[in-house]
């Protein structure tokens, strides 16, 4: 009983270290539109600052994994999660974008810590029976983090302004960095020992051990494109629903809660319990259920993406259903890294795989979808007859822009599939203890 104790504080902790960690990193896109208008930004510029977290947060994430498989994963989530909470309180002084623009930075390098510390830890507290269980539980902070962030963030700024939100956000995040301290470091589990000659495990080649594993490399482009999709839909949800439904800041906020609270939470629970239950079928089960769950949410984005003006319910509904199967992604795959990877590179490996989902998935899809959204709107405008491409112009057709610029995900949602179905045709003879 005492080491269920422990290992349930741990998890508690670590999965309120993901929530803080996502609610912080989604504070931006929650509160995109007010910002945008302060300093009359384009698209492209709102998703630059999503850009901007996720490019530093991809490649100090790196280093952080190879010092995550080296030495005390505890302190460096303390110090990790002082340091973002610390800089996302200090954005709410920003009076520039580009004051905003390095703040994020500054955030994304704390960050860059979570990952790869608290997977590693995960993956030497439980059991590979148990692990994508343990795995959904601190994935289930990503949605709780989003849904929060929309929600809390959303109905701060509309009543004391966007910067409000920023101080309030720093305030858990302190008090998480002091208890993960009191989290005991757990014993590295060892490989056999008949793979111990093995070059996955051999540390004076981590990076290329790592990538030699035909899995790993499928699930790395995989990673890339999910994060561009989810990055670009949470990016720029709340500005969707304000442009094209035309609902208010806290709506567009209770909005995004619900869909990114009930439907990503639901996913990662069913996906941590299909996950589970596929590997005691068949080796591949795993990511056959996460690429089941990935054609499944194709048609219902389309769907919601379709939806009539002011249909905000159905949008909702079509959205939500597609989120609880992206969702499904998240405990299968990262549960198939720790199968394939040998216990001593698992930091090494989710921080190569995070550095590829985060600078080809994550910091595209938002400025990518910022691009192509005021192309089209300049598009819709020219169309109309419109001459002077003012911001003040463009304003009525930026609803218009941003609804089809988001059309172009279901489409990579089909290649996606592609990816996870080839890497389960390669995981059944790569899995490890």
């Amino acid at each position: 009983m005492p080491g269920r104790t422990k290992t349930g504080y741990a998890l508690a902790v670590l999965f309120a270290i993901n929530a803080v960690n996502f609610f912080d990193r989604q504070i931006v896109a929650a509160l995109g539109e007010p910002i945008r208008r302060e300093w009359g930004l384009s698209d492209a510029k709102l998703g630059a600052l999503a850009t901007a977290f996720t490019l530093l947060y991809a490649f100090a994430g790196v280093p952080l994994g190879r010092l995550a498989d080296r030495t005390s994963r505890t302190r460096i989530l303390s110090a990790g999660v002082f340091v973002w909470s610390l800089l996302t309180g200090l954005s709410g002084l920003a009076r520039s974008f580009w004051q905003l623009f390095a703040l994020r930075l500054g955030v994304g390098l704390g960050e860059a810590s979570c990952a790869p510390a608290a997977t590693s830890l995960l993956g030497d507290l439980f059991p590979v029976e148990r692990r994508a269980r343990a795995l959904s539980v601190f994935m289930m902070g990503l949605p709780v983090g989003l849904a929060a962030s929309y929600g809390v963030s959303s109905a701060v700024a509309q009543s004391w302004g966007w910067r409000s939100a920023f101080y309030l956000a720093a305030l858990p995040g302190l008090l998480c960095a002091a208890a993960v301290l009191l989290v005991a470091e757990p014993r590295r589990l060892s490989p056999l020992a008949s793979d111990a000659p093995s070059v996955r495990d051999d540390a004076r080649s981590p990076y290329g051990a790592v990538l030699s594993i035909p899995t790993m490399r499928w699930l790395i482009l995989s990673g890339a494109i999910h994060n561009f999709n989810l990055y670009a839909i949470s990016s720029f949800l709340s500005p969707f629903l304000m442009r094209y439904h035309g609902t208010t800041l806290r709506q567009a906020g209770l909005v995004s809660m619900v869909v990114y609270g009930a439907g990503g939470g639901l996913g990662l629970v069913l996906g941590g319990m299909a996950a589970d239950a596929a590997i005691r079928r068949r080796a591949d089960g795993r990511l056959l259920v996460a690429a089941g769950g990935i054609l499944g949410s194709v048609p219902l984005l389309f769907l919601a993406l379709s939806r009539g003006r002011g249909d905000t319910l159905g949008f909702a509904v079509l959205a939500g259903l597609s989120i609880v199967l992206m969702y499904v992604y998240y405990p299968a795959v990262y549960a198939a890294i720790q199968d394939v990877v040998g216990p001593r590179l698992r930091g090494t490996a989710m921080a190569v795989y995070f550095m590829a989902m985060y600078v080809l998935g994550a910091s595209l899809g938002p400025v990518v979808t910022g691009l192509l959204s005021d192309r089209l709107t300049e598009r819709a405008a020219r169309g109309a007859g419109v001459g002077a491409m003012t911001p003040q112009a463009l304003e009525p057709f930026r609803a218009a822009g941003l609804q089809s610029a988001m059309a172009v995900l279901p489409l990579l949602g089909i290649l996606l599939t592609v990816v996870l179905a080839a890497a389960a045709r390669t995981a059944a003879a790569e899995k490890r203890p």
